[in-house]
């Protein structure tokens, strides 16, 4: 049977875990369809039909569906779901959110996070804030499966998927929109930049943090930051980078002040390449780093923003 991957969308754009998702679904052997539910959304059906590997495009459409609300899209997939073997999403705010609704509704365990697929019932995720990985197989009939989108790559352009029009649910009436505030920035999203540059608390006050961003500017990165900088107020929430935060696995991830807590570990030590700069000679963040500068940040990061001009 075919896999089933709910896309992730802004009713203009498919959004890029969404790409990883597909790659991920595809490895668990069938088929890839897509699931579109939105609101005047048909440009991102036909961009989702033009991804390689995706058989067919399922394409909802309804005011109701408009702000992707969990409730209405997890009834959505409930719809269509048996006939999949598989229902993937990537492992993003809006996966976590649709995913664990469905598997109720379906009564299934949910196999979340997860960073490979060993075959079609038996999959790694990442436990103990990534201390070590378990292999969990599934028995359930349907398989509901979140995928961490920084283990797969992302899947090409290419497909010619037919789109197939969907009759869209009722409104379930257990939720509303009320609002959204999008922080607007000319950096690269952070979950998907090349580079991230992120600060700890040892950049000591929200002004300090601005010392980072002609660094970033420097290397068109995306500005980052540990917990412990956005619960002391130096940086916004949608910057943390953690367990409890946001995966990156950028090309390049600079650590400026950040002691390397596991919680932050987690959320960033599957980057290709981490430069970390820190006074503390013990910090735990050097025990995974590529390159390691012990030094004062304040007089470290002026002196690299000046190489680097």
């Amino acid at each position: 049977m075919p896999a089933l991957v709910i896309a992730e969308h802004d009713n203009r754009q498919l959004r890029g875990p969404t790409l990883n998702t597909v790659t991920a679904a595809a490895k668990a052997g069938g088929e890839v369809h897509v699931l579109v539910a939105g609101a005047d959304c048909k440009g991102v059906a036909e961009q989702a039909a033009k991804v390689a590997g995706v058989a067919k495009v399922l394409h909802a459409d309804a005011p109701q569906l408009a702000d992707e609300l969990a409730e209405n899209v997890a009834a959505q997939a409930l719809a269509v779901a048996k006939n999949y073997s598989h229902v993937f999403a990537p492992a993003t705010a809006f996966g976590k959110n649709v995913l664990p609704r469905l598997a109720a509704l379906l009564d299934c365990a949910q196999v979340s996070d997860i960073i490979s697929v060993e075959s079609a019932d038996t999959f790694t995720r990442p436990i103990y804030a990534g201390n070590a990985i378990a292999t969990v197989q599934s028995t359930d009939p349907i398989k509901v499966v979140s995928a961490r989108p920084t283990n797969f790559e992302p899947a090409g352009d290419g497909g010619t998927a037919a789109i197939e029009a969907l009759a869209p649910v009722a409104d379930s009436g257990l939720s509303k929109f009320v609002g959204r505030e999008i922080a607007k920035s000319d950096r690269p999203e952070l979950q998907g930049a090349k580079v991230v540059v992120s600060g700890g608390r040892g950049m000591g006050s929200a002004e300090n943090f601005k010392l980072l961003e002609p660094l970033a500017d420097r290397l068109g990165a995306a500005l980052g930051a540990s917990r412990a900088a956005v619960d002391a107020g130096f940086a916004p929430n949608d910057w943390q980078v953690g367990q409890t935060g946001k995966v990156v696995a950028p090309q390049l991830y600079v650590a400026v002040g950040i002691s390397g807590a596991i919680q932050h570990l987690a959320g960033m030590k599957d980057s290709k390449v981490i430069v970390a700069i820190n006074k503390d000679p013990e910090a735990p963040i050097f025990s995974v780093a590529d390159y390691g500068l012990v030094a004062d940040l304040f007089e470290a990061v002026p002196q690299l923003v000046k190489e680097l001009g």
